[in-house]
């Protein structure tokens, strides 16, 4: 149920992207607009995402799930009222954010209901609900060809049914620790792990990279080769599929094999192919080979990380680190598409972006082989090596 759940409502957060092209040219949008318009749900449903993490150690997801899905009925329904403004689209698009809220709900449930040893790949089963971004990607353009409403409503009832299995079949584990600190003493808490900010760190280039091209490859294939908006959404969508798949591999990795090691060798692939993709090979087999590898490679690392902070975080702050964790790797996925269309705009080039994306995705599998490796169960510091201690001067 709570990977249905993520799946429908990021579905739903990711409404606007498959046909941001036929907004812009209903609109008549620049380039960076159109990257406004695709990254403000990705905003507000990264920040959204710590308090509601925080809300769910408090009251369990068997509330959270149901309220949350229900209310992102709502703005599914404005982008019907809002099509013809920019300016209310924005604002529905703001609305739109509280789909992706969702991840700070599932996981805590998840991970209350598994043992240690088998966390990873049922956190990773739990994150293949990002394939929402999938379903979106091809369903959404398809379904718009037979009426330009009906997304929004097939959506609408989607949300409207879980929510109501939801409140009738979630269960939260009955010894659950419950929290009883207020929300800002339980997130000051968690905030004051260096731990949290590490994780955040490599889950903002992890799952920040798969949000940033579920946001804008689409985009990026229409614009720079040319695809049409139907073709491109579906490549996208492959795309989307490949990193869903490898999330729970990354996750059953890390069952079996230190996840910032698996952590560190993701990062690297997708390091390598984003250069090999920043000097514009053709779409086939070129460009393709390079976006699948690099969708491996994000799947694979978001999987691994979401492994690592359930072996390191208390039970009882699972959610409030899962709420910044997993709003700092929806930040990861903002800032991209407004770089790529003002680069774009500016350089007529992508080649820019992705040597950025390599370089951070570099850097991030560096500090996960050297520092992550040796951290243990609660955030603590790794252990010092003894063969590096020098003997106190007298």
């Amino acid at each position: 149920m709570a990977t249905i759940g993520f799946t429908l409502t990021f579905w739903a957060w990711d409404l606007i992207a498959p046909i941001a092209g036929w907004y812009g040219d209903r609109l008549d949008l620049s380039s960076f607009q159109q990257s406004l318009l695709v990254a403000v749900p990705v905003l507000v449903g990264s920040v959204g995402r710590i308090p509601a993490g925080a809300l769910t150690d408090r009251y369990g997801a068997k509330l959270m799930f149901p309220v949350v899905s229900a209310l992102t009925i709502v703005p599914v329904l404005l982008l019907i009222v809002a099509k013809d403004s920019y300016a209310l689209m924005l604002v529905v698009g703001f609305l739109l954010g509280l789909g992706g809220t969702t991840f700070a709900i599932g996981i805590p449930l998840v991970n209350s209901w598994f043992p240690p040893a088998k966390r990873g790949l049922a956190l990773g089963v739990f994150g293949m609900g990002m394939g929402g971004v999938a379903l979106s990607g091809y369903f959404t353009p398809r379904i718009a060809e037979h009426g330009e409403n009906l997304p929004f409503i097939v959506v609408a009832v989607a949300l409207a049914v879980y929510a109501v299995l939801a409140a009738l079949l979630i269960t939260d584990r009955p010894d659950r620790p419950v929290p009883t600190a207020s929300l800002a003493t339980r997130l000051g808490s968690a905030g004051r792990l260096r731990v949290t900010w590490e994780l955040s760190a490599l889950y903002a280039i992890g799952f920040g990279g798969i949000v940033a091209f579920g946001v804008y490859l689409p985009t990026y294939l229409k614009t720079w080769y040319e695809l049409d908006p139907t073709d491109a959404g579906t490549k996208a969508a492959g795309f989307a599929v490949v990193t869903v798949v490898f999330r729970p591999i990354g996750g059953w990795l890390s069952d079996r094999v230190h996840p910032a090691l698996v952590t560190a060798v993701a990062l690297g692939v997708v390091a390598l192919f984003a250069i090999v993709q920043a000097f514009d090979p053709k779409l086939n087999p070129g460009g393709t080979i390079a976006l699948l590898a690099m969708a491996a490679g994000l799947g694979t690392a978001s999987g691994s990380v979401f492994a690592l902070v359930s072996q390191v975080t208390p039970q009882a702050k699972v959610g409030s680190v899962t709420g910044i964790v997993g709003a700092m790797g929806g930040l990861g996925g903002f800032v991209p598409p407004l770089v790529m269309g003002a680069i774009y705009s500016a350089k007529d080039s992508y080649s820019i972006g992705f040597m950025l994306l390599s370089d951070l995705a570099l850097a991030g599998s560096v500090y996960a082989y050297g520092r992550m490796r040796g951290i243990r169960p609660g955030g603590a510091e790794p252990e010092p090596d003894p063969t590096k201690l020098t003997a106190r001067r007298p």
